[in-house]
């Protein structure tokens, strides 16, 4: 039977009233609030299994992805469903746990659904970044964007963003005047450093791509499981290049611990995907998803 939540875009409090249903069902399924956004939502993480050094998976870094959030939203429910049944998933969690964020920006995902209603004492600066269009909107509630927002290679980036013409807050590709500067950043920054995060899977959308490297830094092993991901998904591997190629969750993540970590672009098309594509992806990638728990 399909479910209401899936077939519909994730809101912020239908978004959380999901989680704490989730919560209400599987007791074992922490839920915690890792963070706070620019206007003050709670950047929600879930943690299941053993938390010894955990995989993390997070996703809806920008607005107009929201179909990642609803993706990793279906993954949880479905994984806890496996894990309630105590057989090979669960014993593989036993010694490795998974760290779950699938709203890193709830902000902009709330803003471009509401079509800027959601703005608030926002709204003079959001609109004269926007004019009103919402369209291309995939940065904060401040117009940073927040994939381009680490601390890796932004001064290399903050002059790709000044040759293309991005030099202030915009609806995309501003990446801040410096590195960590919003919250949300922060959020998963303090989150990995403090549980020992073992590599991480951001999910984006879209082109059906994994990426595993941050320029010449490839992180031990990552490379094989980047081949196995790509060979259980049918996602290509190619190199990052232009404005996509610094300041990312996975390259910061890579630059500091020197562990794996992957960018994971899903579907096809122009964003948003189309909330009928959820299905589709989520059975294609489903494999793939338990794959990156245990490699």
């Amino acid at each position: 039977m399909k479910e209401a939540f899936y077939e519909t875009p994730p809101f912020y409090m239908n978004y959380v009233k999901k989680l704490y249903s989730l919560k209400k069902r599987y007791p074992f399924l922490c839920l915690c609030e890792a963070g706070r956004s620019i206007q003050g939502k709670k950047i929600y993480s879930l943690f299941l299994g053993n938390i010894n050094r955990p995989v993390l998976y997070a996703a809806a870094f920008h607005a107009q992805e929201w179909l990642t959030e609803l993706l990793l939203v279906k993954f949880i429910d479905e994984l806890c469903r496996e894990f309630s049944k105590k057989g090979e998933i669960c014993r593989a969690l036993m010694n490795r746990g998974v760290i779950f964020v699938p709203c890193v920006n709830p902000d902009g995902v709330e803003l471009v659904l509401s079509r800027g209603a959601s703005a608030g004492k926002t709204a003079p600066c959001v609109n004269k970044i926007s004019g009103g269009d919402f369209h291309n909107w995939q940065a904060n509630i401040r117009g940073i964007d927040i994939n381009h927002n680490f601390n890796a290679g932004h001064d290399i980036l903050r002059k790709m963003e000044d040759a293309a013409g991005i030099t202030a807050p915009a609806p995309r590709q501003f990446g801040g005047y410096y590195p960590n500067s919003e919250s949300e950043t922060r959020t998963m920054v303090h989150l990995c450093r403090r549980y020992n995060v073992s590599r991480v899977y951001a999910f984006h959308s879209q082109g059906e791509e994994i990426f595993y490297r941050y320029g010449s830094h490839v992180a031990a092993g990552a490379e094989s499981m980047a081949g196995l991901l790509s060979k259980v998904s049918g996602y290509s591997l190619p190199v990052q290049s232009g404005l996509a190629s610094h300041g990312g969750f996975k390259d910061w993540f890579i630059l500091e611990t020197g562990r794996p970590g992957f960018t994971i672009e899903i579907g096809r098309g122009k964003n948003p995907l189309p909330i009928g594509e959820l299905s589709p992806i989520f059975a294609r990638l489903y494999e793939m998803m338990i794959l990156g728990l245990i490699i």
